[in-house]
């Protein structure tokens, strides 16, 4: 049986400078810290930038990862981090990718047009939200990580990031309400 090495052992092996070590940590996280960057940023080119500059800064600081933090923790503090620094950096701009989107393979067109129409108009919600609020519930709701993880994460308590994602859905709620209504109109 061929087991693969932890990502402890990995971050160990890349503090060493083992590069077949990182490219394995890295095909493992990539696509899930691009997908996050991409959720906290709207923006996919910038959120392949963001998560390239994120393992770029763990192969740099591997030697400062400490084992009492799982990996992935450390790796998303760290994408946490990029993704905070380009939006100060932000200038409003147009998403080309976006509205590339609208142009699906989706055998329905109006529903493909449906679709990305209200995918744009919750990243317009989740953008409005707070940072911490934001950042919250992308990485519970969207990355799948536990409340425990995303407080080590934001470096707060579970409670706190309770009371963020409490925060977080009641204003995404209110946000979205004339599109829910309107959506609840179509299927009546």
């Amino acid at each position: 049986m061929d087991r693969q090495p932890s990502d402890d052992v990995l971050m160990g092996r890349i503090a060493a400078g083992d590069a077949p070590a990182f490219r394995l940590l890295l095909d493992r996280h990539l696509a899930a810290v691009t997908a996050f960057c991409y959720r906290q940023l709207g923006d996919r080119s910038e959120a392949e930038d963001a998560a390239q500059d994120t393992f770029l800064k763990v192969w740099q600081a591997a030697s400062g990862w400490k084992p009492e933090a799982k990996p992935t923790t450390w790796i998303y503090r760290i994408a946490v981090n990029q993704c905070i620094d380009r939006h100060r950096k932000r200038r409003p701009q147009t998403d080309l990718d976006a509205a590339a989107d609208v142009a699906s393979a989706d055998p329905n067109p109006e529903q493909a047009a449906t679709r990305a129409d209200l995918d744009r108009k919750v990243r317009t919600a989740m953008e409005a939200l707070p940072e911490r609020q934001r950042l919250a519930l992308v990485l519970c709701h969207y990355q799948g990580l536990s409340q425990a993880e995303a407080a080590e994460i934001l470096g707060t308590g579970v409670g706190a990031v309770e009371s963020l994602l409490g925060r977080a859905r009641r204003e995404l709620k209110k946000l979205l309400a004339a599109d829910i209504a309107q959506m609840k109109e179509k299927v009546a």
